[in-house]
């Protein structure tokens, strides 16, 4: 075996990761491989928080009863049950173990954030910076416990033997080669897929890599139909994928038109703290009944001491393109945020592939049903790696033997002449998703997608093996991948449910069913 072995290779350093290397790393040897720095996460951009019942006055049954209400009848009860009930252990360990900092109230307590679709306040935060706190305590965990990660390294290929995952093709960067790692156990962590749309609030790293490997090895890829668009997203032709979190509509901001009038009485009785796919489709309708680019979200009448102090991140962002947020309304439009459907996995993170596990946003756990409730994200990242991890030390115990496999032979093929096919259709993909498989959906629309990713798919294929592969190309293949995916979903449900809409079919069906993809081989 010529390459890196390994007891548990981990693809992706963000919270579900690097808590579940912290568990792991008792227990075996393992390795985590990111493809760009390991800071760069998802994780490290979400601004909201963590759900999790700590107030006296909040239940479990509530929390539970949000979450399936959120899901509109697609959740898994036992899987939600579990999750919410087993949050205040995971985030104590966050507290105590890895010294994470949640922003306090004066008496020690927590202070706790209100956000959409929950009934108490219950979003634990580190002010408007809380993946980044979290990510960074988590790394610090890492480092002390020696737990090495490979950066810039980005997984190209699964490699299966009778239906066991045994090992990853992963392309060096830095020195352009493609290095074989052995792994008794693979643990997909690669976060979401919003780069697969024009408008996003995902980081330039979410290209669904971890989903699109999975489908490729023979994994069931489950729901990818549900991809939750964020109302709010700041409107700046140079504020790039920058999130105006929810967490200031939970403190009292509302949206209004470029004349100052509110709207969202119109659309829910809750107005701005309605369930953000009722929001995004209202804020999507007054755009294409308005013709304007953008609506208002003003939290001005909350004061500039408290702005400051509660948002200091948003705050500072927004300064840099010279809006002030204490003084003038927020520009903003919904953008693609983050994927419920994904590699179909237990809350143990195991897969229908042997000793292949998901968790984080790479899986489908039955959490989030047909819309997330805010901030379940993150604490089904904490509760998922650790089941995952405690699965991971009995498949261990078994005595699971690695196993060799050739290495990454590159044929003919030869340095690409013509980089440009990579950005066309990169761009490609992402402008017809947006436009043909975006917050409102017909049939018409999905059809004209799916020619559209059947030719480039063509296209892409026949580039991937006549060159080098190189990091571009990787995440190009993969985000065809998933967008193919998306659609051929989105194709199957014949109604509309939670954050899918589809105008040809705008009522519910009697009887609420997953959606299955699976590779023919």
């Amino acid at each position: 075996m010529h390459g890196i072995k390994t007891d548990i290779l981990v693809i992706g350093s963000g919270i579900a990761g690097l808590f579940f290397s912290l568990k792991a790393s008792n227990f075996a040897k393992v390795i985590i491989i990111t493809k760009k720095e390991r800071a760069e996460s998802n994780t490290n951009y979400a601004q909201g928080g963590i759900a999790a019942v700590l107030a006296p006055t909040d239940s479990f049954e509530s929390h539970i009863e949000d979450t399936l209400r959120a899901g509109n009848g697609l959740c898994d009860r036992e899987v939600v049950e579990a999750v919410v009930r087993n949050g205040p252990a995971r985030v104590k360990e966050l507290v105590e173990l890895y010294n994470v900092e949640f922003t306090r109230k004066q008496n020690g307590s927590f202070d706790l954030g209100m956000e959409g679709g929950h009934s108490h306040r219950r979003i634990l935060h580190a002010k408007d910076l809380t993946g980044r706190e979290v990510e960074s305590s988590l790394l610090s965990a890492i480092a002390n416990a020696k737990v090495p990660i490979y950066e810039n390294y980005i997984a190209v290929n699964l490699v299966t033997s009778n239906g066991k995952v045994i090992g990853a093709y992963v392309l060096d960067v830095n020195n352009n080669r493609v290095i074989q790692f052995f792994a008794k156990i693979i643990v997909l962590a690669t976060g979401g897929a919003g780069k697969i749309y024009l408008y996003t609030s995902n980081p330039d790293i979410a290209t669904g890599d971890g989903i699109a490997m999975a489908y490729r090895a023979g994994a069931t890829i489950m729901n990818m139909e549900f991809f939750q668009f964020h109302p709010t997203c700041l409107y700046h032709p140079y504020a790039k994928s920058f999130l105006i979190s929810e967490a200031l509509r939970g403190e009292g901001a509302i949206l209004v038109d470029k004349n100052g009038t509110r709207f969202m009485e119109k659309y829910h009785e809750d107005m701005e703290l309605a369930p953000r796919d009722i929001i995004a489709r209202a804020i999507d309708n007054e755009l294409k009944r308005s013709g304007d680019e953008c609506v208002y979200l003003d939290i001005t009448h909350r004061g500039a001491d408290f702005i400051k102090k509660r948002f200091p991140g948003i705050y500072k962002k927004c300064l840099e393109f010279n809006i002030d947020i204490t003084r003038s309304k927020i520009p903003v439009v919904p953008a693609a945020h983050y994927c419920c459907g994904g590699v179909k996995a237990k809350i143990d993170g195991t897969t229908d592939v042997e000793h292949l596990i998901a968790i984080g946003e790479t899986s489908c756990t039955g959490l989030h049903g047909a819309n997330r409730l805010a901030s379940n994200s993150l604490l089904e990242a904490l509760v998922c790696a650790h089941e995952a991890a405690k699965k991971c030390r009995k498949l261990l115990q078994e005595g699971i033997k690695l196993q060799d496999f050739k290495p990454w032979e590159t044929g003919d093929a030869v340095d690409s002449d013509e980089a440009v096919v990579i950005t066309q259709n990169w761009d490609e993909i992402r402008r017809f998703m947006w436009n043909y498989v975006g917050i409102v959906r017909t049939n018409k629309r999905l059809k004209r997608a799916k020619k559209r990713i059947i030719n480039l798919k063509e296209e892409i294929n026949e580039y991937y093996w006549n060159f080098i592969i190189t990091a571009d190309l990787i995440e190009l293949r993969n985000i065809a991948t998933v967008a193919e995916l998306t659609i051929d979903s989105a194709l199957q449900r014949k109604e509309s449910r939670g954050i899918h809409y589809n105008l040809d079919y705008p009522n519910k069906l009697p009887e609420a069913k997953n959606t299955e993809l699976r590779i023919r081989k």
